[in-house]
């Protein structure tokens, strides 16, 4: 299978040979224009395309695995001079035994000069035409080894915060299985149940993987029922969202995190009913989702996306989409906002 790189080098090969037949027939029509027979032009034409083909062979061959730097243009000016030279003299050489009158010698030696600097325009030309091609194509696979290691690194990055995120989750659900064993065998029973399947469900999922909203709120949900095993009556959730939204799309398993933050700062401080409301809709482009809580502003400071769980979800939302703008926090009159906004790409 070839790569880019090497079918590049194969067009420019063609390009090359298609130059020198056409060379080499301009060549042969200019020789025969001055008066000498085909056989002498054609002999003529070819082998001074041959020779300069060779030179220019050369210094393209040169170029594809040696990039001169900025200091080194003179080395290569001197390369085509040299080169340029020895192809005059190969002419100079050969030529007489295809035609060895006084009239075609005589011609031979007066276009010296100019077949000299004729040469050297056109292996000047084919390493000016290299160099740039050659350039170009380093640049584009270093641009391309370039974003590949930034989406390695991204994908390292995702994973990490995912890591963060489960043993978090995890720790805390098993600690409330471990407090319900003793005294509520049944819902203990439920809740590894209800966690297996949450687990399940997150371990299908890629980090980098687009779900409607219709499904992460489905898995939300095993979510939210884990948590209202641990709290019982105290925790209550209102989910809205409107006919539009449904079928938007946002990175998977993105709402969880949100969820743990308003439950962790609405319910650990008070003892009190508390509400959780997400709210879903569409505007213009964006799926915009809101989520809300209580909080007490005696006991508790509104966080404004200092803690991990808001934190890695504005890190992720950066990472995929190059955005630092979507997610928001606030908070007033007792209730802390989060709203976050998914671009419909």
């Amino acid at each position: 299978m070839s790569t880019p790189t090497s079918t590049s080098s194969l067009k420019l090969d063609w390009a090359f040979a298609g130059c020198g037949l056409a060379w080499a027939l301009l060549l042969t029509y200019i020789i025969h224009n001055f008066g000498f027979d085909w056989y002498t032009s054609i002999a003529d034409g070819l082998v001074s395309t041959f020779l300069l083909a060779a030179a220019c062979w050369l210094i393209n061959n040169n170029l594809r695995y040696y990039q001169p730097g900025k200091g080194s243009y003179i080395n290569l000016l001197i390369w085509c001079v040299s080169l340029a030279a020895l192809v005059m003299a190969g002419s100079r050489w050969l030529l007489p035994f295809f035609n060895s009158n006084v009239a075609f010698t005589d011609f031979l030696s007066r276009s010296l000069i100019i077949r000299f600097f004729t040469n050297f325009l056109a292996i000047g030309w084919m390493a000016m035409i290299s160099l740039v091609w050659y350039a170009t194509l380093d640049h584009k696979e270093n641009e391309k080894r370039k974003l590949e290691a930034e989406r390695l690194a991204r994908d390292a990055e995702l994973y990490n915060l995912r890591q963060q995120l489960q043993p978090h989750f995890l720790f805390n659900s098993l600690n409330s299985i471990n407090a319900l064993i003793g005294f509520r065998p049944d819902e203990a029973r439920k809740m590894i149940h209800q966690l297996s399947d949450f687990l399940r469900g997150t371990l299908r999922k890629d980090d980098q993987q687009l779900v409607t909203l219709t499904e992460e709120l489905n898995h939300l949900q095993l979510y939210l029922d884990i948590e209202k095993v641990r709290f019982g009556h105290r925790l209550n959730t209102e989910i809205s969202c409107d006919n539009q939204c449904g079928k938007a799309l946002l990175p998977a398993l993105l709402l969880q995190p949100i969820v743990e933050n308003a439950i962790k700062f609405g319910l650990y401080d008070t003892t009190d009913t508390v509400t959780i409301s997400i709210r879903g809709e569409m505007e213009d482009n964006y799926l915009t989702i809101m989520v809300q809580n209580p909080y007490d502003a005696k006991t508790t400071r509104p966080r404004t996306g200092t803690g991990f769980g808001l934190r890695g979800v504005q890190r992720r939302l950066s990472l995929l989409f190059a955005r630092n703008d979507l997610v928001e926090t606030h908070g007033n009159d007792d209730i802390f906002t989060t709203i976050i906004k998914v671009p419909q790409v």
